[in-house]
């Protein structure tokens, strides 16, 4: 089982796909909480250079909130974490997690069928683009 699901959409910046991630996202129910900016990070504390490379923490609150109902602890594992790479000029790559694969370890037959529709809900997202 893959950790995450990932397509290479063709984009004018990091900043224009960005949008579109967030609407995709948006439209199944995600918004954003947080975010990391891999290029300025890397440069900034080891003075190395990444090509953009975003880390979205995306988070559905009505799933985050049955999930967490069912098991506490489960936030160290949230939120759903979205990457937007470039992986050349003009190309990104857009990539979701798979809660059910993340979620797995925890053995909690309450939360399996969470992770799955959150799965699926960021796997619609990612389809929605390019």
């Amino acid at each position: 089982m893959s950790y995450f699901q990932k397509k290479d959409i063709v984009s004018n910046s990091i900043a224009e796909l960005r949008t579109h991630v967030e609407s995709a996202l948006k439209a199944e129910g995600f918004g954003i909480l947080t975010e990391i900016d891999i290029q300025a990070t890397m440069k900034k504390k080891l003075d190395k250079h990444y090509a953009p490379y975003l880390i979205l923490g995306a988070c559905n609150p009505v799933f985050a909130d049955k999930v967490l109902q069912a098991e506490p602890n489960i936030g160290a594992l949230l939120p759903c974490n979205v990457t937007i790479r470039e992986i050349e000029k003009g190309k990104y790559e857009v990539a979701v997690m798979d809660p059910a694969a993340a979620m797995a370890a925890v053995e909690n037959p309450e939360i399996e069928p969470l992770a799955g529709e959150v799965r699926d809900k960021l796997l619609n997202a990612l389809k929605q683009l390019g």
